[in-house]
């Protein structure tokens, strides 16, 4: 493929600029993105940008034009390969500092690109990282490793930003070095240490509506890769029906999933699986989950703001009245882990 002179020369320029100090190739949200505090960064529109530090919103100082912003999000969509358009209204990305890229436009908004950036500040950290931060204790630490060498399917629930994804790759990066892992995510996000890891992620369709790659097309797939440990980023929708087969089949793993409890989101895992049609019953999903699910851990932002393990619950096989029996080990009140504490 032929590149024109110009082009090659705006390659030139954004190369030289991404190696030196200033290292300014996203503007004045460069030192947003730097910014070690913080969390998540939103733009409502080019004179309305926040961020979140703590669990908390603040409105910045930055105020930008239209063409300054559409200046960033070309160099954005430019290096992540993916379209947005009339046909196409939403984007999920990655950045290539691991950073998770979320974009919606005009006229699904109502005026402005809406763009979130969530940033991964504790990508990378294992379970002994996660508790020198005080996600939980050493107890605690040494209670999630003992699940995973034990191979436990493991469901980890919480809000958006509540820590769900860091904390399942900690999980994933205990599993034994002799075990084969393969992750299936809508972005990549997962980075687990394990020697032996396949990761896969989705596609969309073409302009022609063809092409498209479910996460549910994945799952099946991975069931032909001989893994040793299946792990699903997120479950949202019919995609669940097929994670509770694969985990039925002897296959351990884990996934995330939001909800506001525990409890909730058992309750949760009842339901998705019946999007996958209506020949699926409760009758089917709820001994279903009570078989698949061993244990559900649920993260989210404690009395200060700060990202913690707040329940940890073993799912027992009992179901009566399709309420699937599920016992609190450790949960956080107070301001301390109690055990057996239920909410």
């Amino acid at each position: 493929m032929n590149i024109s002179p110009s082009l090659k020369r705006v390659a030139a320029v954004e190369m030289d600029s991404s190696t030196s100090k200033s290292n300014s190739q996203y503007g004045a949200l460069q030192p947003l993105l730097d910014d070690a505090e913080i969390e998540e960064i939103w733009i409502n529109s080019p004179q309305r940008i926040f961020v979140a530090r703590k669990g908390k919103s603040e409105l910045t100082n930055i105020v930008l034009t239209a063409a300054q912003l559409q200046a960033i999000m070309d160099r954005i969509l430019m290096w992540c390969g993916r379209r947005i358009d009339l046909a196409h209204p939403f984007l999920d990305a990655r950045l290539p500092d691991g950073s998770r890229l979320h974009i919606t436009i005009p006229q699904i908004t109502a005026e402005h690109w809406a763009i979130n950036i969530r940033k991964h500040l504790m990508r990378g950290k294992n379970l002994t990282g996660l508790m020198e931060l005080g996600v939980f204790d050493e107890e605690l630490r040494s209670y999630l490793e003992h699940l995973i060498q034990s191979r436990k399917n493991i469901l980890v629930s919480g809000s958006t930003q509540a820590g769900k994804t860091t904390l399942l790759n900690a999980l994933a990066s205990t599993v034994p070095i002799s075990e084969r892992v393969i992750t299936i995510e809508e972005v990549f996000e997962l980075k687990p240490r394990v020697p032996d890891c396949v990761a896969m992620q989705t596609r969309s369709a073409s302009l022609d509506g063809v092409g498209e790659v479910s996460i549910r097309r994945l799952i099946k797939e991975a069931l032909r890769m001989r893994p040793s440990r299946l792990i699903i980023g997120e479950i949202r929708e019919a995609e669940s029906l097929d994670l509770l087969i694969a985990l039925n089949s002897g296959i351990p793993g884990m996934a995330t999933i939001h909800a506001n409890s525990a409890r909730e989101a058992i309750r949760k895992l009842q339901v998705l699986p019946m999007l996958a049609g209506e020949n699926i019953t409760q009758d089917f999903i709820t001994p279903t989950v009570a078989s698949a699910i061993d244990y559900v851990i649920h993260v989210g932002l404690d009395e200060n703001g700060d990202r913690r393990l707040l329940q940890l619950c073993k799912v027992n096989s009992r179901v009566e009245n399709f309420n699937i029996e599920i016992e609190y080990v450790y949960s956080w009140e107070q301001g301390k882990y109690r055990k057996g504490i239920a909410r």
